[in-house]
């Protein structure tokens, strides 16, 4: 993610360079305000408070690895499979304490409450829904943002525009204000389509892959809960290594 964001604002700053136009032009105090006020007001408009911080919380969260290694995942859930198959489930429970995934953990104490298979299937299920629709909600609020932000770019483009208008008569302040005032709509677009959109983006991809995780513990408490041969149980397991 850090290579990509560097790759994009190197790009951005070389494209500015091999126009022959200096830096220092690009700075527009009256577009920025604009652009970033109006989205963050946008934002707030838009999301509500709790919504809001949970989703700057997640964007915070993208800087950091993920913790889990799907492999690690597997052999854990392996050794809690083998035990339960030649002790019993109720074996497994001075041992839940070991498990590293909370809804390992979870989902395991389930497994030895339920009477019915289904019921712990639904539960596991809901539970894995509600991340999947989680990690949406996270991500649209940047998404929504990246929407309004190119919009507010072409509103400071008119306010410097209608500066320039005021000031017609002086044809070198005309030509100086007119590039002046689509420097706000550069600042729209690239805080759309290099900012807030990628955030967007990758909140909906770590989210999918902790959804994966979760549909692999599922299979592994449902095959657990089932007693089926850690051999076949591996077998299942394994698929989901493949999306590595």
């Amino acid at each position: 993610m850090l290579a990509g964001i560097a790759i994009a604002a190197a790009a951005l700053l070389a494209g500015v360079a091999a126009s022959g136009v200096r830096l220092v032009y690009f700075f527009q105090p009256t577009g920025a305000l604009v652009v970033a006020g109006g989205t963050l007001g946008a934002i707030f408009v838009t999301t509500p408070r709790a919504a809001l911080i949970q989703a700057f919380r997640r964007a915070r969260e993208l800087f950091v690895a993920a913790e889990f290694d799907r492999a690690e995942l597997i052999d854990e859930i392996m050794t809690f499979v083998k035990y339960a198959r030649g002790s019993g489930l109720p074996a497994i429970e001075p041992m839940l304490e070991s498990a590293r995934h909370c809804f390992l953990k979870e989902s395991l104490v389930l497994a030895m409450d339920v009477a019915q298979r289904a019921d712990l299937e639904d539960a596991l299920l809901s539970r894995v829904r509600l991340r999947e629709r989680q990690g949406e909600s996270d991500a649209r609020p940047f998404e929504v943002a990246g929407g309004f932000a190119p919009t507010l770019g072409v509103l400071g483009t008119v306010v410097g525009l209608i500066e320039v208008l005021r000031q017609f008569t002086v044809l070198a302040f005309v030509a100086a204000g007119i590039g002046a005032a689509f420097v706000s709509t550069i600042y729209g677009l690239a805080l759309a389509n290099l900012v807030l959109l990628p955030l967007a983006y990758r909140i909906r991809a770590r989210a999918a892959e902790a959804v994966e995780q979760y549909e692999l513990i599922m299979e592994g408490v449902l095959c657990l809960y089932d007693r089926v041969h850690p051999s076949l149980v591996r077998e299942r397991l394994d698929a989901y290594r493949a999306r590595d």
